[in-house]
């Protein structure tokens, strides 16, 4: 895990991102976003900070000089859904505000969620940031390493039940975030059968999905509907699925359902030992990124120098 992060923070150093914390006044952000601010790879730019923070800029909807204009930015980005009372009101949120200067340009990414759900973090987000063109909805990718080992698992916090066109997608964007960490993609559309080992409605969403991410991925080894031992056991690969251009070597993975993804992303942590970091939040024109509530000080910081390399 080392690797990847000192390979992040040899990226965004001298790059000048700027990346908000909305929740300054969690002892553990404060952490983060102190040994961010003394390394100099990031400027954080803190809201509801405590106290100062070294190496931080501080930041109030109350105080904040701009802050008329956002109003303005935020009423006229809500297209009739605000008025300039209500925008007032909602930019006393921290997740808001700080949706707002990315949106604005005077941050280039946010990390949220140590004290709030994955709702208040990505609701203004989509609201707001919204999604590139060609991108329906937002995904959550975790960005999975145990050893030199890195894989990408998705999506395991965003969308429920996904058709077989939101699965393409989310493997098209998928694929990108692999090679935004030095990944080189093999994507493979995960379900309880492997090329028609079992039928019914499950599984011919997956075999579709799998032929719209080929068509998304020209040039990027895709296969699907398969089990995740014939995706990453080359011997399994060759018995279940001999004509798999993954030959068992796949390293981003698409789960079927979000529960499938949730769970699995979790066992693979717990008891597989691997280093689970993300959500990353896939899809958006400006970085957004969502921790656990049960994070550290750790992956904060690293998820920090995530949202910033994903900003470049």
């Amino acid at each position: 895990m080392a690797d990847l992060f000192q390979e992040l923070a040899q990226t965004i150093a001298g790059k000048g991102r700027r990346i908000v914390f909305p929740e300054g006044g969690d002892p553990r952000i404060a952490e983060a976003a102190e040994k961010l601010g003394k390394e100099g790879l990031i400027t954080p730019v803190v809201i509801g900070a405590e106290k100062e923070i070294p190496g931080c800029e501080h930041v109030s909807p109350d105080t904040y000089p701009g802050f008329d204009k956002l109003v303005a930015a935020f009423v006229e980005r809500r297209k009739g859904k605000a008025t300039e009372e209500q925008a007032r009101e909602q930019l006393k949120d921290p997740n808001y505000f700080g949706t707002m200067l990315v949106y604005t340009g005077a941050a280039h990414g946010l990390v949220s969620g140590a004290a709030h759900t994955t709702a208040d973090t990505v609701r203004p987000a989509l609201q707001i940031i919204k999604t590139k063109e060609g991108v329906s909805k937002t995904s959550g990718a975790f960005i999975m390493v145990k050893g030199d080992d890195r894989y990408i698992f998705a999506d395991c916090a965003i969308t429920i039940a996904p058709t077989a066109e939101d699965l393409a997608e989310i493997a098209a964007e998928s694929a990108k975030t692999a090679k935004a960490f030095g990944i080189d993609p093999k994507v493979a559309l995960l379900s309880f059968s492997t090329k028609g080992s079992a039928v019914s409605d499950e599984t011919e969403k997956v075999a579709k999905a799998a032929a719209l991410a080929k068509e998304r991925l020209a040039g990027i080894p895709v296969d699907g509907e398969m089990q995740f031992d014939a995706a990453i056991v080359p011997a399994v690969a060759e018995s279940k699925a001999p004509d798999s251009p993954l030959k068992g070597d796949a390293n981003v993975f698409v789960f079927p359902s979000l529960e499938a993804g949730n769970i699995g992303y979790k066992i693979a942590q717990r008891i597989g030992g691997m280093e689970a970091v993300g959500p990353v939040l896939q899809g958006l024109n400006a970085p957004v990124n969502d921790l656990s509530r049960g994070c550290s000080a750790e992956d904060a910081f690293n998820l920090a120098l995530i949202t910033a390399a994903q900003s470049l």
